[in-house]
């Protein structure tokens, strides 16, 4: 990676004997560093998000005593410093506007300091990409530390509750059926302590991609928060800085199509988050790589859902851990996994998957016993998302819909019209919510799973076809259809889509089409761009943020690499 125009020195300013050194050494002594220390070598920075307005990562504080014991027993001197801090729920209107800021937060910090090494803290959804984002082009030695998630809580009858059984609660009381004492009760246990969500969602995905791709020690995706392997993996993080250091071990070199197919593969037989792609791409392209659509179908077609957990099946992380983990996946994925791809350890995959003992356990299926291969990621492409978008399917899904269009442009029409007795809904129906892409939103909020309108679910419809431009919370489920590109606001298709037309989804032949003649369906009027932002941030996302095939990184801050 090219660092042209940047004094890129590192932690050998505090050995100097001039005055930069000494400077560097008094200001360090002063804050209670001793003689010694302060020329310790190498200089590690330790990057947190801890915040408490971000309660998945506010256990980051704790861990990072642990890295820095490691750090300091590998020879180091550990110096912590804050960066932004994002967090899914807190944000508005969505953590991704703030994905690339972190990134940029990220890159600055590192080569703004003295530093040799850093090692990342992260937790909620975007904070791991936007760290391996800024990480691969700053491309000084980095690892990561995931926060772990937190525990599972009790409410009411179920005592494995789980942040994806909220969602149906929180459906059940739009239609009057959760009574205030319920709803009381839901707030005090949903949450009993800090991490991030305790299903294979987008966090937990985001800190499996890290373990794959070398940036995490293998196995440390899936311990919890407050886990005694957790702080473990802290301070074998904080040795293993120091190791990638003296061995110049840089993390550009570690993206590679290799290491990215890999990464998508795990993600596909966990069933993990859709999010996934968007965040794999945008780090692709960080290393002057393309993933594209076509490599993602082909990944994708070809590896069967392996995991059985939750949200797409039955078990916890913990007894996922338990049956092996990333490895284990990794093991029966076979020949579809690069074994010469790196791990943390500076050891190949293929090594790792030779060492460890072969596990197992019910949050892993038996290859005789996996579903039918349709169940994963699974990529869609026609006239209505001509650049592409993405379906999670989960076994015994309905994978071919036809049905007629029911259109909401944007938040406030879906509120004002979802639950009218008016609306003409059937079972059969396609709901289709516009105008929250990436630059439509701004930022594709996680609005993608749109209710089900109240006079269906009365009638005990469960499930409909949804198709956004917006995400999906990585801890949601049902048959909906995400990332739809060129968005909307941008002139996508689905903006000239109207109420009533067929549409035809098949997610096993990744098709979505429109049934609308071509003529009528051109003379139709275009989307009328969101209104631009009048400064700051905002204006810079809106100006360069690409669409959701090409990763929504910012165009200035894709390598300078030929794209591949």
């Amino acid at each position: 990676m090219s660092q042209e125009g940047i004094d890129r020195r590192g932690g050998e300013l505090f050995q100097q004997e001039g005055q930069d050194g000494l400077l560097h050494r008094a200001f360090l002594r002063g804050a209670g560093h001793s003689a010694e220390e302060v020329r310790r070598s190498p200089v590690i920075g330790i990057a947190s998000t801890a915040s408490e307005l971000n309660p998945c990562n506010q256990g980051l504080s704790g861990l990072a005593r642990h890295v820095k014991a490691g750090i300091t027993a590998a020879g180091g001197l550990p110096l912590e410093f804050p960066t932004i801090s994002i967090s899914e729920p807190f944000s508005r209107p969505t953590s991704m506007v703030l994905r690339n800021l972190l990134s940029m937060d990220v890159e600055e910090m590192i080569n703004a300091a003295p530093l040799d090494g850093v090692v990342l803290l992260g937790g909620c959804d975007k904070t791991i990409p936007a760290q391996m984002m800024g990480a691969v082009s700053a491309n000084i030695p980095a690892l990561i530390l995931a926060a772990g998630h937190r525990p599972v809580s009790r409410y009411q009858d179920n005592d494995k509750f789980t942040v994806d059984d909220i969602w149906p609660v929180c459906e059940s009381r739009r239609i009057g059926d959760v009574d205030d004492a319920s709803w009381a009760e839901l707030e005090a246990s949903a949450n009993i302590g800090v991490g991030t969500c305790n299903v294979m969602g987008t966090a937990t995905t985001m800190a499996v991609i890290a373990e794959v791709l070398g940036f995490a020690p293998p196995g440390s995706s899936l311990p919890s928060a407050a886990s005694k392997a957790r702080m473990d993996i802290a301070r074998l993080t904080g040795e293993q800085i120091v190791e990638h250091v003296r061995a110049q071990r840089l993390p550009a070199a570690r993206i590679t199509l290799e290491s990215l197919e890999n990464a998508f593969r795990v993600v596909a037989a966990l069933g993990g988050s859709t999010n996934a792609l968007i965040h794999l791409e945008a780090i692709a392209g960080r290393a002057g790589l393309r993933i594209g659509f076509g490599r993602f179908r082909e990944w994708s077609n070809t590896t069967e859902l392996l995991a059985n957990v939750r949200p797409t099946g039955d078990h916890l992380l913990d007894e996922l851990d338990r049956a092996g983990g990333v490895v284990e996946v990794m093991r029966r994925l076979g020949t579809r996994i690069h074994p010469t791809t790196l791990t943390s350890n500076g050891t190949s995959w293929g090594e790792v998957l030779a060492e460890q003992p072969q596990k197992s356990g019910p949050a892993i299926r038996d290859d005789a016993s996996a579903p039918e291969a349709n169940a994963g990621l699974r990529m869609l492409r026609g006239n209505l998302a001509p650049e592409g978008c993405v379906m999670k399917l989960n076994p015994g899904m309905p994978t071919q819909f036809l049905g007629k269009a029911i259109v909401f442009d944007g938040l406030d029409d879906l509120h004002a019209r979802i639950d009218d007795p008016a609306l003409e809904a059937d079972e059969n129906s396609i709901l289709v919510l516009r105008g929250l892409g990436v630059r439509g939103a701004p930022g594709m909020p996680e609005v993608g799973h749109i209710p089900i309108p109240e006079q269906l679910q009365r009638r005990g419809v469960t499930d409909l076809l949804r198709i956004s431009d917006a995400r999906m919370s990585g801890t949601s489920t049902g048959s909906v259809v995400l990332h739809v590109s060129p968005e909307a606001a941008v002139g996508g298709p689905l903006a000239q889509l109207n109420t009533g037309d067929t549409l035809f989804v098949d997610a096993i032949a990744g098709t979505i089409e429109h049934r609308v003649p071509a003529e009528e369906f051109e003379r139709r009027p275009a989307a009328t761009p969101p209104a631009p932002a009048e400064r700051g941030y905002r204006w810079l996302f809106q100006q360069y943020v690409t669409q959701p095939h090409e990763g929504c990184d910012f165009t200035f801050l894709e390598s300078n690499g030929t794209p591949k």
